[in-house]
């Protein structure tokens, strides 16, 4: 099966890859920017999440084989991949299996390190969605907000609301199956894993998911990369502040800013 997503523009192929429990969706509106500058842009939904197929199986080597499946389907080569979090994990794995195929790669605050788990309050809280009850996002807010104190959050989350069919709401995402995998998102870059091209990992200054001690890991996996900070950002950093993702990004794609 091929992944959904949205293209916009035209031009050299440029693949953006969301989050958990985000979709391509999430970045339209970055994507237009990007677009202007002569990309054609995919934003791929990843298994399990938004419009793409559902699975029982979910691992970063199937995420990975997922993308490859789809730059097959649509002719795909020589592209600039972009993938933040989760995504950013699978865009590594990406990399580091077809070389080739990556002209250039960025990575969104995340590492090639393992992560212990973290979301559960979150899946607690997703998992509490009755919808034979809940008929409107703003009873679906109400309570989200028991267990998730950030607006801004609640209002990520809530992206994954839709009409099954008339007057019946439902979560685009596949929870049973993301929460009873939840370790696999955490888990490493495979250890001997090298992507020897153009790499930047961008990383948000109020995030802590990228540290200075994952500079070693970085290089080894990634002998090439810059690391930036975005500044006022956390981990949602394209979000928080696009205008500073959107200059690193742009000036790194065009060989302004290979050193960071």
């Amino acid at each position: 099966m091929i992944l959904h997503s949205q293209i916009i523009g035209e031009g050299k192929p440029f693949i953006i890859l969301h989050g958990l429990l985000g979709m391509g969706d999430n970045w339209k509106t970055l994507a237009r920017q990007f677009s202007l500058l002569g990309f054609e842009i995919h934003l791929v939904d990843q298994r399990n999440h938004g419009r793409s197929f559902h699975s029982d199986e979910f691992n970063y080597e199937l995420l990975a084989n997922d993308l490859y499946n789809y730059c097959k389907h649509h002719g795909l080569a020589d592209l600039l991949l972009l993938g933040h979090s989760m995504g950013g994990k699978t865009a590594m794995q990406f990399a580091t299996e077809h070389p080739d195929m990556v002209s250039k790669l960025l990575v969104a605050d995340i590492a090639p390190k393992a992560y212990p788990q973290h979301h559960q309050d979150i899946f607690k809280a997703l998992l509490s969605l009755d919808f034979e009850r809940i008929k409107t996002r703003g009873e679906a807010e109400e309570v989200l907000s028991k267990y998730i104190k950030e607006a801004g959050i609640r209002q990520f989350l809530l992206k994954n609301l839709y009409w099954k069919e008339k007057g019946v709401l439902g979560l685009r995402a596949n929870l049973e199956i993301l929460n009873r995998e939840i370790e696999e998102v955490g888990k490493p870059l495979p250890e001997n894993a090298i992507y020897t091209g153009a790499t930047l990992f961008l990383a948000g200054a109020n995030s802590g998911y990228i540290n200075a001690m994952d500079e070693i890991l970085i290089k080894k996996h990634f002998p090439a990369a810059s690391i930036v900070t975005i500044s006022n950002a956390g981990h949602w950093l394209h979000a928080e502040n696009p205008k500073e993702f959107y200059d690193r990004v742009t000036r790194f794609i065009s060989g302004e800013d290979t050193e960071g």
